[in-house]
């Protein structure tokens, strides 16, 4: 098997692995004073960076390519604070909810699929496609995608090792590689930012309101509960071609629509549209990892140390070996997203890549030792902290964001989250 990681022995490459660019992007719903879901039309069609996701009152900020996590966030922050402004000078005060799960939901009308006219109506037509599929009340979960990139100058510099082949093709093969180990760890990502252990009755029990409903998960969204197709895709990573065939496999089998319906935790995205032809044609231009909860604690939905970490995770899988993904190994990877969205990581196990098993909590904790061994052996002593915060998370339970958003939120979830986001708006 052919790797293409980083070489962790060439200063050079050492000296520009952090070096990328960095896009967020949250999804958030719009709510009403009482905790209903706004039934008003988007308000902001005339804004490039923020978009609506399923439902026309599910607002989505997509931040302009970043070249740091500070930029990142700032932009978040920046595009934010125009949307709380926006809404609070509507002729009826809107909210953002600050949570990965819905707040009251009295039936499907409240989810109203996103309008779209003109030369986007497939959008909407695609909606009400999943909508019949999969049904809405699944819609409203929602979260933070994190789209990376590596630096040019650092591929460029790395691809010295491989000059037998073109650049472009090298570009496609280290993304490739790089997808592969982000399934195989991803669940590390999904135990440290689970926030989502409540949710209103009404989600599960139709015109049930008011009552909290804890089902065992720190990470609904993610959980077996969750937004996953119907059955678990078997991607080939071998080449780029390859990888996008099978994306193209199950889209011609009838198993899924388009490529944007395959419900994976890593997608690779290509300099163009979103497509498994694109990749092929275009190359790929970055990974993105969809398997964030909102932040409720955090004023934009995400701490800027989590942020950092996803970002040092990500150099440090460049870094590693490339790992065997065949159907096994990727069967087993998806039931590990599944079993670290739990909100006891003690009473669930995660497969190890090398067929160890493991408390999910201690497979963390062990993923977390190794990342800070890497970056002392890197001279990065900065990172630590940053690693330091997250093996604290594993230690201690109770500073774990579902542990805490339980304690915090609990006997009142909608009612007390609806306090907080007045609190933290008027």
């Amino acid at each position: 098997m052919k790797d293409y990681r980083l070489r962790d022995d060439d200063k050079g490459v050492r000296d520009l692995c952090e070096k990328g660019q960095i896009g967020l992007e949250r999804e958030s719903l719009r709510i009403t004073a009482d905790g209903r879901m706004a039934k008003t039309p988007d308000p902001f069609y005339d804004e490039k960076y923020i978009v609506k996701d399923f439902c026309e009152n599910q607002t989505e900020i997509n931040t302009p390519v970043c070249n740091s996590v500070e930029e990142a966030l700032n932009e978040l922050e920046k595009y934010h604070r125009l949307i709380v402004e926006r809404l609070s000078s509507l002729p009826v005060k809107e909210y953002l909810w600050p949570f990965s799960n819905p707040p009251y939901i009295e039936n499907e009308a409240d989810i109203p699929i996103a309008n779209y006219t003109g030369k986007e109506h497939y959008k909407q037509v695609y909606r009400e496609y999943l909508s019949e599929r999969y049904g809405r009340y699944k819609m409203t979960f929602s979260g933070i995608h994190f789209n990376y990139s590596f630096s040019e100058e650092l591929l460029h510099y790395n691809h010295q090792y491989f000059d037998e082949m073109k650049y472009e093709s090298y570009r496609d093969y280290f993304y490739l590689e790089l997808a592969a180990k982000a399934q195989a760890y991803n669940w590390v990502i999904v135990a440290l930012t689970a926030a989502s252990p409540l949710l209103d009755s009404s989600y599960v029990e139709k015109g049930v309101y008011g009552r909290d409903v804890f089902n065992g998960m720190g990470s609904t969204r993610c959980s077996e509960l969750g937004y996953w197709n119907y059955f678990t895709p078997i991607l080939d990573y071998t080449h780029i071609s390859n990888y996008a065939e099978s994306i193209l496999s199950y889209i011609e089998k009838g198993l899924i629509r388009s490529a944007a319906e395959l419900y994976f935790p890593v997608r690779l995205k290509s300099f163009s549209e979103y497509s498994p032809c694109s990749l092929c044609e275009d190359g790929v231009s970055h990974i993105e990892l969809r398997m964030i909860d909102l932040n409720p604690l955090t004023p934009y939905g995400i701490d800027n140390r989590d942020v950092r970490f996803i970002q040092l995770f990500l150099v440090w899988l460049a870094f590693l070996p490339s790992v065997e993904m065949g159907a096994k190994e990727q069967v087993m990877a998806i039931q590990n997203t599944k079993n670290a969205a739990r909100y006891d990581l003690k009473t669930v196990n995660i497969m190890m890549p090398d067929g160890r098993s493991l408390h999910a909590s201690d497979a963390v904790y062990e993923i977390l030792t190794k990342m800070e061994g890497f970056y002392e052996r890197m001279g990065d002593k900065d990172t630590l902290k940053i690693i330091d915060y997250q093996k604290e998370k594993m230690v201690d339970p109770d500073t774990r964001y579902a542990w805490r958003i339980r304690k915090e939120f609990g006997d009142g979830f909608v009612e007390k989250g609806l306090a907080h986001v007045k609190n933290n708006t008027d």
